[in-house]
């Protein structure tokens, strides 16, 4: 009986370390991917930011260029 009952000691505090090292590295990974997931995001933020402003200085040649083709076709309704 005691034989059984110190077994039953020395497999439940395996269990327990196990547990503990097992949260421990899962504790770990957590900081590892939200390391990565914050890199991840400033390297899109960067390329974002860049696209923007491409995308901006198009439009605002687009509509700069249609500013002026309405103005001439106003201009030539009104001769």
């Amino acid at each position: 009986m005691k034989k059984m009952m110190a077994a039953i000691v020395a497999v439940l505090c395996l269990v327990g370390f196990n547990s503990m090292a097992f949260a421990d590295e899962m504790g770990k990974m957590k900081g590892e991917m939200k390391s990565e997931k914050g890199e991840m995001k400033d390297k899109m933020g960067d390329d974002m930011k860049g696209k923007k402003d491409e995308m901006k200085g198009k439009m605002g040649d687009e509509m700069k260029n249609k500013k002026g083709e309405m103005k001439g076709k106003m201009g030539e309704m009104g001769k």
